[in-house]
């Protein structure tokens, strides 16, 4: 608590706080979020990374049409571009790999956040500091007098920074942001409950990448088994999708620590906005009809990408299930 500058002496409220510290040549930052329970205090410590390898977007593990449709994109100079998922999915870190593509010493990019996790040469990393009253709607304010190409927004949490996040981009400025929700339509409908017009959000967005992160298989120690699983056999039968006699699972060795996974992957929905989407987007469409739209444009689903990567050998049907699995896909059987 005392290296995380959190208040040692307070012991009945839940108190967050920050650790950096460098171990060998790796810089380290750790989130501490400490607890009160009945049997004392709960600390929880969240560990990012700050390598510079991170934010290379060729890594992540996007499919080859999914990194098409991304670069783009940001090709575009000006419109929102939404990357969502739970926490721990690897939102910032994929926030990052696109600011580091388009990071050039002629474009003035400014990034809003809380913290900064990852610092980039050539970019304007402001802090949040709610205590002074720079949170991120006065932040973005702010940031718009300042003559940006490019705006990142760590995270639009309430109305008003969406608000002002949606006005950056329909006045000819890319804008970059995360949100949590489960999937890239999803997103449309979590905006418009923030009671943002779709008319606004049919002319501002550019595209949405809906993630999760799991863990890919050991290299060292991987083998072929026969898939039994009878919860997988049905999710990939919902799916419509042909049931793959095998699939890949690591046996453990000392390279892996015995638990047969090493690295992690990106899964990934990318939804690129179309006429076709605006205009449904106009008319306040549902999300099925969305949804239709965007399969018929060749988005491919978090499913079927978690699939891909089963049959592919990526990771293993157990991740699939702790991160993409619905149990509302097998309501059709």
């Amino acid at each position: 608590k005392i290296m995380a500058g959190m208040d040692i002496t307070e012991r009945r409220k839940p108190q967050d706080g920050r650790i950096q510290m460098a171990a060998g040549d790796v810089e380290v930052d750790m989130r501490v979020s400490s607890l009160p329970t009945v049997h004392g205090e709960k600390i929880v410590t969240r560990i990012l990374q700050k390598s510079s390898n991170l934010v290379n977007l060729g890594d992540f593990g996007f499919s080859p049409i999914n990194l098409r449709r991304i670069r783009k994109m940001l090709q575009l100079n000006q419109g929102l571009l939404l990357v969502t998922g739970p926490t721990g999915s690897g939102k910032s870190t994929t926030l990052f790999a696109f600011l580091n593509s388009l990071n050039s010493p002629e474009k003035n990019i400014v990034t809003v956040e809380d913290p900064v996790e990852y610092r980039l040469d050539g970019v304007n990393h402001v802090q949040v500091n709610p205590k002074v009253g720079l949170t991120f709607a006065t932040g973005l304010r702010t940031v718009l007098r300042q003559d940006p190409d490019v705006i990142m927004v760590g995270e639009i949490r309430d109305e008003e920074t969406g608000e002002i996040a949606v006005r950056s981009a329909l006045t000819g400025h890319l804008v970059l942001s995360t949100l949590h929700t489960n999937s890239a339509v999803a997103t449309i409908s979590r905006l418009l409950n923030m009671n943002m017009e779709s008319y606004i959000l049919s002319s501002t967005i550019i595209g949405i990448v809906a993630q999760r992160l799991v863990r890919t298989i050991c290299r060292d120690c991987k083998e072929a088994v026969p898939l039994t699983d009878p919860v997988m056999i049905r999710y990939i039968r919902s799916l419509g999708l042909k049931v793959p006699e095998t699939v890949y699972q690591g046996k453990g060795c000392p390279i892996c620590k015995n638990t047969g996974y090493r690295g992690r992957s990106a899964i990934g929905e990318v939804l690129v906005f179309n006429k076709e989407m605006r205009e449904a987007l106009e008319r306040s469409a549902g999300e099925a009809e969305l949804l239709e739209i965007a399969l018929r444009s060749g988005m491919t689903t978090l499913q079927r990408a978690a699939i891909d990567k089963l049959i592919e050998g990526v990771t293993t049907s157990e991740e699939i299930i702790r991160t993409v699995y619905s149990v509302d896909m097998e309501e059709d059987e």
